[in-house]
């Protein structure tokens, strides 16, 4: 699978467009990007990334989860790698909004809450960027937890784990055949 296939992916799958695309089909190296001098994310953010993603893309039954892919890890790459300096800050700013977010609503960290306590902050957070999205003009900056959803969806489906165990895969497809029967709760084809 390339880049334009997982972002088209990630983008149908959000309805919409993908933050920073250009960056990653430009290879994540634009002439004019300057990212954050000095930025590193320690363990504990790479673990509390794997948690959120976690959140977001569970272990099911015939799936694992986002954390056995190790998107928290893909996530601090990426943010640090292919994101513009405004939008390492806002996703920086936006895992320390959301801890505080946390802590207001359910009085202890993120790490600390049960699985539903994680997944309820989340779907409020979820209606916030939507609506933030909803409202958004051009020189708006763009909403921290879509940042962290889009990142977790490419990280997922584009990771061994995601297109193998999570959709279909075949490594060498052969012939194009655009009649094979469709079963319902048959998985998506990975490419």
């Amino acid at each position: 699978m390339n880049r334009r296939e997982a972002l088209s992916r990630v983008a149908w799958v959000l309805g919409g467009t993908v933050i920073g695309a250009n960056i990653f089909l430009e290879g994540c190296k634009p002439a004019d990007k300057k990212g954050m001098t000095g930025l590193d994310f320690r363990p504990e953010d790479i673990a509390y990334l794997d948690e959120i993603a976690e959140t977001i893309l569970p272990v099911t039954a015939g799936s694992p989860g986002a954390k056995a892919a190790g998107v928290g890890a893909f996530m601090t790459v990426m943010v640090k790698d292919c994101y513009t300096e405004k939008d390492q800050e806002i996703f920086t700013e936006g895992m320390q909004k959301l801890q505080a977010a946390c802590e207001k609503k359910n009085d202890k960290s993120f790490m600390e809450c049960s699985p539903q306590q994680r997944h309820a902050l989340l779907v409020e957070l979820d209606t916030e960027q939507k609506d933030h999205a909803k409202n958004k003009k051009n020189d708006d900056p763009n909403h921290y937890f879509r940042m962290m959803k889009e990142l977790t969806l490419l990280g997922y489906f584009t990771s061994e784990i995601g297109a193998t165990k999570a959709m279909r895969y075949m490594e060498s497809p052969g012939r194009y055949d655009g009649c094979i029967p469709y079963n319902k709760g048959d998985k998506a084809w990975a490419i």
